[in-house]
């Protein structure tokens, strides 16, 4: 053997040890695309029932912003938002069944931390809703602030997290309150319905299903404070990048469409529109989809089968629920909101 092959060995050995861990993450990459198109259906694992948020009627006929956020993935893969199914998931068996491919995406599993990003082998995609623990009020209270809370008792879930926060807010605005503490958050309703409590503390989704089951929904309001910090979004599994990035730019295409004024109503006319971030999210300037393994036209498809983000959350939080809740976190980043998302381009 020559001098010149002796050395070219290890180059070699490392080469194919390179291409060797390459070749599997590769073929990972498209994994959960193609199982959903050889399947042919989406396969989604919602929350708990949360008004709102999702919930089935009578018939078995799923609604809510989670679900309408699957519709959308739906759309951008097939150009049918119907070709779903959904499955609801309690506990914390929620990981277990991404894992194992039984559902192929979650939405609003819970709250993201980095607990929940790294050891359950899931990976966050983005926000696709901003919340944190608040306080419900009767209207009669006159209350617009939780910093005017004083002298009032409030019930609580007995966990030491909700509880500290609780401790923390009033010494910090050396204000006083007494805890009525509860197992259950649906001990919360009942309690406070019956009059035990005058206020109620919990995450703002959990309190606006609380509101919408009372028999006057309008007679209460959730303060617009938050003080804590709650993230969601959809959640896949790690380790499928492709996959990762389809169910990230179908939810970002729902953002950048508010912003651009894009929605169900009008994104067949836009697409002869100037508006170069206008063209480029609906296809018509450009190909984001082909390296995702999807049409040109996905996000348009998405918006088209959904409207923008802006419409879900009006179609499930808006005034005609008859709850409405306030933008506020969730309003764009342009009208004083945290919402963002990064550009198509």
């Amino acid at each position: 053997m020559s001098r010149f092959s002796k050395r070219l060995l290890p180059l070699l050995a490392v080469f194919a040890c390179v291409c060797a861990f390459a070749g599997p993450a590769s073929a990972q990459r498209i994994e959960t695309l193609q199982t959903v198109r050889d399947r042919g259906f989406l396969v989604c694992g919602a929350t708990n029932p949360l008004p709102g948020f999702a919930q089935q009627d009578a018939e078995g006929r799923w609604s809510g912003f989670d679900v309408d956020l699957c519709r959308a993935l739906a759309a951008a893969i097939f150009n049918d938002p119907t070709k779903i199914e959904f499955r609801s998931l309690r506990g914390e068996s929620r990981f277990a069944p991404l894992q194992t491919g039984l559902v192929d995406v979650l939405t609003r599993n819970g709250p993201w931390s980095s607990q929940r990003d790294t050891l359950y082998g899931a990976s966050f995609v983005g926000t696709s809703f901003f919340d944190g623990q608040a306080f419900l009020v009767p209207q009669n209270m006159g209350l617009v602030s939780a910093f005017e809370l004083d002298d009032v008792s409030i019930c609580v879930v007995n966990s030491g997290e909700e509880l500290e926060r609780l401790q923390e807010f009033f010494f910090a605005n050396q204000a006083t309150y007494s805890e009525v503490p509860y197992e259950d958050v649906a001990d919360l309703a009942i309690a406070y319905q019956s009059g035990r409590c005058e206020v109620v503390s919990a995450s703002g989704r959990q309190l606006q299903a609380i509101r919408r089951a009372l028999p006057d929904p309008t007679a209460h309001r959730i303060l617009p404070e938050r003080f804590s910090k709650e993230v969601l979004g959809p959640v896949v599994r790690e380790g499928d990048q492709r996959w990762f990035n389809i169910v990230r730019w179908t939810l970002f295409a729902l953002i950048n469409a508010e912003e651009l004024g894009v929605t169900a109503l009008n994104v067949d006319s836009l697409q002869a529109a100037r508006t170069p971030a206008v063209r480029r999210l609906l296809g018509a300037d450009g190909d984001y989809g082909t390296p995702l393994g999807l049409r040109p036209s996905f996000m348009a498809d998405a918006i088209r089968a959904v409207g923008n983000y802006g419409e879900l959350y009006d179609r499930h939080f808006g005034p005609l629920t008859g709850a409405a809740l306030l933008r506020g976190q969730n309003g764009l980043w342009s009208n004083g909101g945290l919402l963002y998302a990064a550009p198509v381009r």
